[in-house]
């Protein structure tokens, strides 16, 4: 882990983020206490190829009758 003071992370950000993104955890500091923890953060999801979604829904069971029936039958029933 690095630990760097405020006014080092302030003249320093981009190479800070740099050392961040490569996975290095970094520790700022204000008068010697610690203040503030930079953590890598999770990768970002993948977005859904419109191949993937089609198979998806392709898989999925049908309604036996139309989802509106459905939801007049749970609310006349006070689901």
């Amino acid at each position: 882990m690095v630990t760097v003071s405020l006014a080092q992370a302030k003249a320093h950000l981009s190479e800070l983020l740099d050392q961040v993104e490569s996975g290095e955890d970094v520790l700022i500091t204000r008068h010697g206490r610690p203040v503030a923890h930079l953590t890598p953060v999770g990768r970002p999801k993948q977005a859904l190829r419109i191949d993937d979604l089609a198979a998806f829904r392709a898989a999925m069971p049908g309604l036996r009758r139309p989802s509106a029936d459905l939801l007049r039958e749970a609310r006349d029933e006070g689901l």
